[in-house]
């Protein structure tokens, strides 16, 4: 199936300035947030011809596209005046070792000056074109 085979558009966004483990990192953490969004996000699970049952994965395609710091915080920002949901991951994030120590450094620190390296978002292709205007695919 076909991007615009589905009602909304799954995307993350990372800064194009991060090492390429950072870059997957961040990848790996917002699929994580966009899996937990509460709709059915994620499919069933896979088997295999001997029966062996496999974790399940989205249900439709993602798009994983790169953007400056400052783009970063457009995006934020459209999200916001849309009231799309967002997953956020920040720079503080690589230096914390568990869930309780991410939430802790997120709170500390106000909207507007966070120091953001990755947004995640599923939303409706109108809001979702609107938000990623003008970004391009990682590559």
């Amino acid at each position: 199936m076909a991007i615009t085979d589905f009602p909304t558009k799954a995307a993350i966004v990372v800064r194009d300035d991060l090492a390429v483990w950072q870059r997957l990192n961040v990848t790996g953490f917002l699929v994580s947030g966009l899996a937990g969004a509460g709709e059915r996000v994620v499919g069933e699970a896979d088997v295999d011809g001997d029966g062996r049952i496999y974790l399940p994965m989205l249900v439709q395609p993602l798009l994983v596209l790169e953007a400056s710091a400052a783009k970063l915080q457009t995006v934020r920002r459209r999200a916001a005046e849309r009231d799309v949901p967002i997953a956020i991951y920040t720079a503080e994030l690589f230096a914390t070792g568990h869930d309780e120590a991410n939430r802790a450094a997120v709170r500390a620190v106000p909207t507007e000056d966070l120091d953001l390296v990755g947004i995640g978002l599923r939303a409706p292709h109108r809001d979702a074109d609107a938000i990623l205007r003008g970004l391009r695919r990682h590559g």
